[in-house]
Formats: structure tokens, C-alpha cells, sequence
């Protein structure tokens, strides 16, 4: 245990997840008493918990991973163009012990609470095992998407059969041939699951309360010689993941909507459907996202697919959505999902015409009948970007809980400090360049420079640093100023934190949870403060622990 002013650690991080390794990473190299909590019995955060059927990337794979070595780059082989949940999950293991990781992490390892002490600028984090650790600095490199959420449904608890939302998928195999299978939700993780367990049940029942746009993910496996034109590229493929607005490869067309006839703009379609990823969303015309002709006459395109590849008609027209163009949201990519509805052993129930009642001791009942199954699949999306953090008792200054001071939404400085609560970074925070991009590229952006703004403050002695409340006004007023040209601000989806099932996210108002100006900009702002010698915050000077870099070395490095 600490001292009154001396910390346990310089640095504690919560989170062992792609965000929460880098930056111990980072940590590490310089020879900072730094340690990881994270509550999973393993490494891996999204992929340790998703072992859901038809979890992985939508990212291309060699586009996820971690650039900051080239030894990695050089070792690692992806075997699929979208990895899959069990593949990422090596590849997390492989670097961390590659890299001797494993050592600064502490796993099973809850955080309760995090307050600050003024007096002696620190933070004090209560363990759920009873421990309390202190540090200088806590770094929050929590999942964006990592506090699932359980429909409000009467009767959870009195099911005899199994049940359990897809976040928390048993470890051991699930059997799933012949039986009844009810899955709720058809967002992005519900449409991989359907489309993967519809041949392998003996029955499935979708329960759909809104339909969703989605598009094809079209894997296939990485070859060899592939794999290795794709190691004599990265340097090109992380180049320009820098310069697009999302952080892939994929370009949008430069060319405006209205500039090409409507023949052109179908044949660009047609190329960019049939393309594996995002390129029929991220390739496309940038009036897409902003202006509501052209997303009307992509959205018509896009539901005509639908249809022809939906045999029943009833079904098809079910199957789109009425309350949101393609595209203002995070695409869904599927593989054979809208095919899954062809089968003779899978049904759709529209429960916004015919609402869940509850759940009984054998199934499901709705106002129209009573459904039999042997397991309920919850399918129910994520208290979304802020989530993780409420989970947290969370006090800064003067004892002020975060989770009050974001009731009605985030307020961020660059999306990784918030006035009032010193020394807490968030390097993926609500309002980053993390939250709407390729993450382990946003990750890095906001890894490396929370950690050369550490590097700063111990080289010139400071002990803390704080958000000033103009800071953190002008930015969250930006970000609030580009929601406005944006269609996005019209959906209902995680990125503007919309969620029924948490209450007080049910009624549409709008949280302004992502920077949606892009990884180019993003990184532009970011740069520019710190060139300005970090302005807008505050760094105080003192004494009473503060790490410096020389004094430190690999034999009191403790974890």
C-alpha cells in the first residue's frame, strides 16, 4: 500500500482490451510503475467477452491490428480478410506475451470506485475484492461497447431454458443442433449470429422491434502470397488509413452526387456492393451522409437488394428499415443473413406490431401467442460509450460523480479530459476520434498522445493536469456543430445514445458521443493543442511522487 502521497502506482489502467494493452505498452517502455485492472479472467476486452457465432471484424483484418512494430507486422499471419472472434483473440495473446505484457495485468480484478484526492493529488480506486490502490494517474481505456444491455421484459428470471445476451456467451460449447432458438434484436450483432446459426438449429424465431440496413461482408481467406503483399504494404495501408475520414482503406468518391448521372451513380453501386467490407458505405458519394436525396435514392438501391434477395415479399419489405436512411449509422455486414429468411426453419416476428408481454417459464408470449424454445438469445445491444464509465463510482473534484455531470449526455476536452476530474485520461473517450473510426487506428492516435503528454509533464515536473471548463465548452460545442450537418443526428443508434433499454436513453435525445469530422481532422486538432504547449490545460507543478523517467527502471516496474 501507498504512503499519504506516495501512490502504488504512477499509473493505473482500466481496461485490458486493444486499448488498454497498447497503452501499457506504451507504459512499459518507459519504465512506468504502471499496472492494468480489468474485471474478465483474461486479456482481450470485445474479444475475450464476444464469443458469440459469427463475432469478428469488420474492419480488414490487417487493418486492425497494432502498427507500432514492425517485427509484429512481420510475424503475424491473418488467415481470413475479417478475422473471426477466436483468431482475434490469439492475435491479442500473441502480442501481449511478445511483448511480456501480461505481467503489469491484474485480471478478475473489478473497480468499484475511483475518487480523487486533492489533497494529495491522487486517485484512490476501491477493488471489489476489498483492496484499495492509489496512483498519480488513471487511464480509462474502457469498451465502447462493453456494458451490455437486457430488454425490459416481464418474467427474465423464470425461464427453464438457457438464456444469455450474446456479450456474455458461455466459454464452453453451446449446443444449438435441433433445438428451438428465439433470438431478440437484429442490430449488428444480432444479424452475425442469425446469419451464422440458421443452418445449424432446428429452429430459429427472430423477434425484430426494428429492422436494420446491412450490407455483405464477403470474407474469404488471406493466401501466403497474399499475406505477404500485404506486409510489403503496410506502410501504404496505414498511410492511408491516416487520411481517410474512418480510418480504412476505403476512400469515399470524391466526385459529387450530382455530378454524375444516375446510370454512373447505380454502376458505382453495383461495383461497391459487390466488394467485401464497407466500401458500398465508406466509398461512396460524400452527400450520403448529409444530404437527404442522395441518401433517399442509396437507401431505395439498397432496399431494392433487399428484395431480390429476399424471397418473400412480405418478409423483404419487414426486413427494411422505415425510420432511417443506409448509412447515417454503423453499416451491419452480414454474410448470408437476408438468405437466412429463405429457409424453412426461420421465422420473423415483427414485435412492433406484435409487442414481447414477457417471458415465461417455457419461451416467449407476445400479444398475438405463446412461443415454445430451448434457448432465448438476447441480442440487445450496449449501454453505449458512456455505459462503461456510469459502472464506475467515478468523484472528481469536490466529490462530483461523472455519471451526474453526463446524465444528459458526455462534455469532453478533445474527447479525452473532463474539467474538474484531474489526471484522468481517456485515450478512447466519448467525444474522441476513437468512438466513430477503425479503433485500433483511432486507439493508437489517442494512446500516443496521452502518453507523450505524460512524457511532458514528468520531464518538466508537473503532477497534474486538468481540463479547463472553456476547453472543454468549445470542444463539446464542435462536436455538437457538426451533429448538424450530419443525418446521423435523425437515427436512433449508439452513436447518438439512443437505447430503450436504459432508462433515460429511450426518448430519442440526442448525446453527441462520437466526433464524426473525421480521423484527418481529429488528428489536426489534436496536434495543434498539444503544439501550443497543451493548451487548454491546466498542468500544475508540485512535488510528492511524480515519476521521473531516469529514476525508473525495469526492476521496480510493478504490475
Amino acid at each position: 500500500m501507498s504512503s499519504a502521497t506516495e501512490p502504488d502506482y504512477e499509473v493505473i489502467v482500466i481496461g485490458a482490451g486493444v486499448a488498454g494493452i497498447y497503452q501499457i505498452k506504451r507504459l512499459a517502455d518507459l519504465g512506468v510503475k504502471a499496472t492494468v485492472l480489468d474485471t474478465a479472467g483474461d486479456l482481450g476486452g470485445t474479444w475475450y467477452w464476444n464469443r458469440y457465432p459469427g463475432a469478428r471484424f469488420d474492419s480488414e483484418s490487417y487493418t486492425y491490428g497494432y502498427s507500432f512494430s514492425k517485427e509484429l507486422l512481420n510475424e503475424w499471419h491473418w488467415k481470413e480478410r475479417y478475422s473471426g472472434q477466436p483468431e482475434n483473440l490469439r492475435y491479442l495473446n500473441y502480442v501481449s506475451d511478445k511483448f511480456d505484457l501480461r505481467k503489469y495485468m491484474q485480471f478478475n480484478c473489478t473497480v468499484e470506485a475511483t475518487h480523487f484526492d486533492e489533497e494529495f493529488n491522487l486517485w484512490r480506486l476501491k477493488i471489489a475484492d476489498g483492496r484499495e490502490l492509489t496512483c498519480r494517474f488513471v487511464i480509462m481505456t474502457l469498451g465502447l461497447l462493453s456494458t451490455p444491455t437486457l430488454p425490459r421484459i416481464e418474467g427474465m428470471d423464470s425461464f427453464k431454458g438457457r438464456s444469455f445476451h450474446t456479450y456474455y456467451w458461455p466459454h464452453e460449447p453451446v449446443e444449438l443442433a435441433g433445438k428451438k432458438v428465439a433470438v431478440i434484436g437484429t442490430g449488428a450483432t444480432g444479424i452475425q449470429v442469425i446469419g451464422e446459426i440458421a443452418d445449424k438449429v432446428g429452429e430459429l424465431t427472430v423477434f425484430q422491434r426494428r429492422p436494420n440496413w446491412c450490407a455483405p461482408l464477403s470474407n474469404g481467406p488471406i493466401s501466403d502470397e497474399e499475406m505477404a503483399d500485404i506486409r510489403s504494404r503496410y506502410d501504404e495501408i496505414f498511410s492511408t488509413c491516416a487520411r481517410t475520414p474512418g480510418g480504412f482503406e476505403h476512400e469515399p468518391d470524391r466526385r459529387g452526387f450530382n455530378e454524375v448521372s444516375r446510370e454512373e451513380r447505380l454502376a458505382l453501386w453495383d461495383g461497391l456492393y459487390d466488394q467485401p467490407g464497407f466500401g458500398i458505405w465508406l466509398r461512396n458519394f460524400r452527400e450520403i451522409f448529409t444530404d437527404e436525396e442522395a441518401n433517399a435514392e442509396l437507401s431505395e438501391y439498397m432496399a431494392e437488394r433487399v428484395r431480390q434477395r429476399v424471397d418473400d415479399p412480405l418478409i423483404a419489405e419487414k426486413l427494411i428499415p422505415r425510420d432511417h436512411g443506409f448509412g447515417v449509422q454503423r453499416v451491419p455486414l452480414e454474410t448470408k443473413y437476408l438468405e437466412a429468411y429463405n429457409r424453412d426453419n426461420v421465422h420473423l416476428v415483427d414485435i412492433s406490431e406484435t409487442p414481447l408481454e414477457r417471458v415465461t417459464e417455457s419461451g416467449l408470449r407476445t400479444t398475438e401467442r405463446d412461443y415454445d424454445f430451448d434457448i432465448i438469445i438476447y441480442a440487445t445491444g450496449f449501454d453505449a460509450i458512456t455505459g462503461a464509465f456510469d459502472h464506475i463510482d467515478i468523484q472528481g473534484v469536490d466529490g462530483e460523480k461523472l455519471r451526474d455531470r453526463w446524465r444528459d449526455g458526455p462534455s469532453t476536452f478533445l474527447g479525452m479530459f473532463i474539467h474538474g476530474f484531474p489526471n484522468m485520461f481517456m485515450p478512447s473517450g466519448p467525444q474522441s476520434g476513437s468512438a466513430s473510426t477503425n479503433y485500433p487506428r483511432g486507439i493508437e492516435t489517442g494512446v500516443n498522445w496521452c502518453t507523450d503528454l505524460l512524457e511532458h509533464m514528468w520531464d518538466q515536473g508537473y503532477i497534474r493536469a486538468d481540463a479547463t471548463l472553456a476547453a472543454e465548452e468549445r470542444w463539446t460545442a464542435h462536436v455538437t456543430k457538426m451533429y448538424s450537418t450530419m443525418l446521423m443526428r435523425k437515427a436512433k443508434s449508439w452513436f447518438t445514445g439512443y437505447n430503450s433499454n436504459v432508462e433515460g436513453h429511450e426518448h430519442g435525445k440526442v448525446r453527441y458521443f462520437v466526433y464524426n469530422g473525421g480521423s484527418p481532422k481529429y488528428i489536426n486538432n489534436i496536434n495543434v493543442v498539444a503544439a501550443e504547449g497543451y493548451e487548454g490545460l491546466d498542468l500544475t507543478s508540485g512535488s510528492g511522487g511524480a515519476f521521473r523517467a531516469s529514476s525508473v527502471n525495469a526492476d521496480n516496474v510493478s504490475g
